[in-house]
């Protein structure tokens, strides 16, 4: 008779169907400001920021489960510290991206860099791990409990100067008008409300970040393109969730939350037809936003530093 087989485990399909459950209940836990220890983004157990999706999914969780502490790691790093993961806590599904080369006698060979060659082949590949948060642990050092840092309170419909002066400094057009926020392509303009609109400022950025993330989808920054995108098709689908998710990265760097104009049930629905749709769309976007986070931060301290250059 023939074995039963227990059916492989998809990280893919378990992690992103995780996030439509969520979705569905009609919140983004990820729009929650927060920090845990003092930190903005979860954390290795060596003290390095998360990035990508990971760092998208333990934010979530984070802000979900209400940990206090914003470190993250593995049974083994867990025991390697003489300390124990308490009975019965969850363990989080994160992943890790890697390549391997297929020379030319057929033999499988982990690599560094893309070799395009006749000789060998690169094969990407993703793999999954399981994290536990210092908080589900017993036996850690104090120092995975940093004390938590107050937040700071801002007038209101007034700018934040290094918020400001961050946006300020990026070679992206910006004409502050009327009540709606958007990125003309035509033009390669972003337009925005004023921040006298906002009663917490940190929501203006928030907005600007959003926007400034789709104007650099255009050709002559990075160039991406999900196909002809039409209000509530797929490609417009695809592209706010880019926007979304380098609202959330850029916001950590500089202390806002992401933040949109309208939160409906259809700002929703772009995100649940992507996902039910494409089970690794959360893992490229993710990429997509990580892209568009540095691209800004580049042109902005670029800019700045011009503009020392000038006043010298």
């Amino acid at each position: 008779m023939a074995r039963s087989r227990t059916p492989k485990f998809d990280a893919s399909e378990v992690i992103t169907n995780e996030i439509i459950r969520i979705i569905e209940r009609g919140v983004l836990p990820w729009r929650k400001p927060w920090t845990a220890g003092g930190s903005s983004r979860p954390l290795r157990v060596g003290g390095e920021p998360y990035q990508g999706v990971n760092n998208f999914l333990l934010t979530m969780r984070t802000v979900m489960a209400g940990h206090s502490s914003p470190f993250w790691m593995t049974l083994p790093q867990a025991n390697a510290l003489d300390a124990k993961v308490r009975k019965g806590e969850k363990s989080s599904v994160v992943v890790y991206y890697g390549q391997s080369r297929k020379d030319a006698g057929g033999e499988d060979e982990h690599a560094e860099s893309d070799d395009h060659s006749e000789e060998a082949r690169v094969f990407r590949f993703q793999k999954s791990y399981r994290v536990f948060n210092a908080c589900q642990i017993e036996g850690l050092p104090e120092s995975f409990f940093p004390d938590p840092e107050p937040m700071p309170e801002h007038p209101p419909s007034e700018p934040i100067p290094h918020m400001q002066a961050f946006f300020d400094a990026i070679d992206i057009t910006t004409v502050f008008t009327g009540t709606e926020a958007y990125y003309l392509p035509p033009v390669d303009k972003v337009f925005m409300p004023s921040i006298t609109r906002f009663q917490d400022p940190r929501n203006f950025y928030g907005v600007w970040a959003h926007e400034l993330a789709h104007a650099t989808k255009a050709p002559h920054r990075l160039n991406r393109d999900f196909g002809l995108s039409k209000f509530g098709n797929t490609a417009y689908a695809r592209e706010e969730i880019v926007a979304e998710l380098t609202s959330v990265f850029l916001g950590q760097t500089l202390g806002f939350t992401a933040h949109t104009l309208e939160m409906n049930a259809a700002y929703l629905h772009n995100w649940l037809r992507v996902l039910r749709s494409d089970k690794g769309a959360i893992f490229r976007h993710a990429a997509d936003a990580q892209r568009a986070c540095d691209y800004l931060i580049a042109r902005s301290e670029a800019g700045r530093a011009g503009g020392r250059a000038k006043a010298a």
